[in-house]
């Protein structure tokens, strides 16, 4: 009776040992089902991800904006008051801020035209130096050149008297040429010195040739017709001379 008993129950353990199995067996193979549908699925619309992440940020931010109106819509007049007032600062910051980037740009444009203004202005008031010096120059320099005639007559002068007896004409016609030449010196005129020198036509004007016996004065300054002046280095006036040959 007891082995009867006994081998009923291990009937019993086998047969519910067995359906155990067959139930894992199959809610394994439902697993793998599963999982391979998925992985199809995620194969066969690779967009659909993305679509289910966009559609998760809508989500949050549409909770986010649902969260300010329910405390807005919690806030006190005072509150309310407040959160105002924050509003229109916020603009007036801003409309600040496009007040100070507009004022920026005006005033770097200002500054680039009186950089440019204080430039032609210096240009200018340089050319106007240069101009006035340069004014100034000519006109001492036609003054000089219209006084050397009379240079020239009291050279003259001076060579007849040194055959008078008068010492008094001799005397004052030398300190009339001294004071003259004194004061064109001053003013930057130098007299030339062409007698014996070698004939340059940067400097003399050969008038006419006389022939010398001396071969060292062959090509050189034989007489000085009228004398030749130089005033701050150019030439005023060209020596008019004689050259041997």
């Amino acid at each position: 009776m007891n082995d009867d008993i006994k081998k009923e129950d291990l009937e019993k353990e086998e047969a519910t040992q067995q359906s155990t199995e067959n139930t894992t067996a199959e809610e394994e193979v439902k697993e793998g089902n599963t999982e391979e549908s998925k992985q199809n699925a995620a194969e066969a619309s690779p967009a659909e991800a993305p679509k289910e992440e966009n559609v998760e940020e809508e989500s949050a931010v549409a909770e986010e904006e649902e969260k300010e109106d329910r405390k807005k819509k919690k806030l006190t007049p005072e509150q309310k008051k407040y959160e105002k007032k924050i509003e229109d600062l916020s603009s007036q910051i801003e409309k600040l801020s496009k007040d100070k980037e507009t004022l920026s740009a005006k005033l770097e444009k200002e500054k680039g035209d009186y950089v440019r203004l204080m430039a032609e202005f210096d240009n200018f008031r340089r050319r106007s130096a240069e101009e006035r010096l340069k004014l100034v120059g000519t006109a001492s320099k036609d003054t000089i050149k219209g006084l050397l005639p009379v240079l020239d007559d009291c050279e003259r002068a001076m060579q007849l008297l040194e055959e008078s007896s008068d010492e008094a004409a001799k005397q004052g016609t030398r300190l009339i040429y001294d004071k003259l030449m004194a004061y064109l010196k001053s003013k930057g005129l130098e007299k030339m010195e062409a007698k014996g020198e070698k004939f340059d036509t940067d400097y003399h004007e050969a008038v006419a040739q006389f022939p010398v016996e001396d071969p060292a004065m062959k090509g050189c300054v034989f007489d000085v017709v009228t004398t030749g002046y130089m005033l701050g280095g150019e030439v005023l006036r060209y020596a008019k001379v004689v050259v041997g040959v």
